[in-house]
């Protein structure tokens, strides 16, 4: 058994140009979150007493039939398989053979526009990899097959999908771009508005943009090439003004896809909309980029900044959306300290308070890619090979 944990959000991904294997229409970038704030946590256990596979989700028996499911399993033993035949595995050849108990817990809203999927499928493929001895190299096309966003999640820091041009897709994978402690100011804070499952999963959502958006291709073929380089290149610059302009632009401009997708999707609600407002208003005040959002497949926002920033920025987020008084802690995560706010500058933004308009605010920063942990005490399967009554109860 092993237990690994991840998170990742996006900056953006647009659609795939091949369904089966999984093929974007345009290389994507991005930034893989700190664990000890946001994970995923799963557990594999193999035995030859087990009967079938099985997958427990967030304490749910799920299907294990799911075909992006099988795709992973199917092809981690393949790898597998091929190993031992070439001598090059040193674990037990009868265990490939064996059925799996998958366990798996997200610690953040699931189906909520959060990259719950990338997360989950990243962990799975890169915990079966150390149960059946799959060599690092082969992960990022394994992970693919079960989403996409998954092949980044392999890698911590800022990290690149490449669009790749083979038929067969071999070439469409992800490396690091830098490494989580390339940029120590830069801080993400996840503004949760809505823990609901979307209406609209992120898949049939960009599979219907391909079929029917004019301004997805454009974005595909003109766009993005550019737009790739210049993000790589402000990264590496550590400009967060131009970082933050490109990300909120991105972000714009991939929800402007959804609204030309016919039917229209709307991921978005009214929350979303302040939040941008709120934003732009508090950067327009200080005449520069001080704070930038970006929004997946949902309508919460994740808010980029640095540091020297961070405390006023939560400070006025609880003065435009003041949480309940006596309600859940509002800033989980990393420890914001407190900052005072100008008169001046409420006055500037000019917007009217929303009370409970935002849930609670997570703290964070970019973080590395999986790792292992292998106390027993945090496995979620029992001795058994079934979940610890934690992993049902969470």
């Amino acid at each position: 058994m092993c237990f690994v944990e991840l998170f990742i959000i996006d900056i953006q991904s647009g659609g795939k140009r091949d369904e089966d294997l999984i093929l974007p229409i345009n290389s994507s970038l991005s930034v893989t979150l700190h664990q000890d704030q946001l994970k995923t946590t799963t557990t594999v256990a193999c035995s030859r007493n087990f009967q079938q596979d099985r997958i427990w989700l967030n304490g749910k028996e799920e299907d294990i039939n799911n075909p992006r499911l099988q795709s992973c399993l199917q092809e981690i033993r393949r790898f597998s398989r091929k190993r031992r035949n070439t001598g090059d595995s040193t674990s037990d050849a009868s265990s490939v053979s064996h059925k799996v108990h998958i366990c798996s817990v997200n610690n953040f809203p699931t189906a909520a526009g959060l990259a719950s999927s990338a997360s989950g499928y990243a962990c799975l493929v890169y915990t079966l990899s150390q149960l059946f001895g799959v060599e690092s190299e082969q992960l990022s096309a394994v992970a693919r097959q079960g989403s996409g966003s998954a092949c980044r999640s392999l890698y911590g820091g800022f990290v690149q999908w490449k669009l790749g041009t083979q038929l067969d897709g071999k070439d469409s994978l992800a490396e690091q771009v830098e490494s989580e402690s390339y940029w120590p100011e830069l801080r993400v804070l996840i503004l949760v508005v809505s823990a609901e499952q979307k209406s609209v999963g992120s898949t049939s959502g960009m599979h219907t943009s391909v079929e029917t958006s004019q301004l997805l291709k454009y974005r595909a073929d003109v766009v993005v090439p550019s737009r790739m380089e210049e993000m790589i290149r402000v990264i590496r610059e550590r400009d967060f003004p131009a970082f933050g302009e490109l990300t909120m632009k991105d972000s714009n401009q991939f929800h402007a896809i959804c609204l030309d997708t016919y039917p229209p999707i709307f991921y978005l609600n009214n929350m979303s909309h302040r939040i941008i407002s709120l934003v732009h208003r508090y950067n327009q005040y200080y005449g520069e980029t001080r704070v930038a959002y970006t929004f997946d497949a949902g309508p919460n926002a994740v808010i980029y900044t640095l540091q020297d920033h961070l405390p006023e920025f939560v400070q006025v987020v609880r003065h435009f959306f003041p949480p309940e008084v006596n309600g859940e802690e509002f800033v989980k995560g990393l420890t914001v300290c407190s900052a005072d706010l100008s008169e001046e500058l409420k006055r500037d933004i000019n917007m009217e308070p929303t009370p409970k308009g935002i849930r609670y605010i997570i703290s964070t920063k970019a973080g590395p890619g999986p790792c292992v942990v292998k106390d027993p005490n945090h496995h979620l399967l029992g001795a058994d090979g079934l979940p610890k009554k934690s992993a049902i109860s969470h």
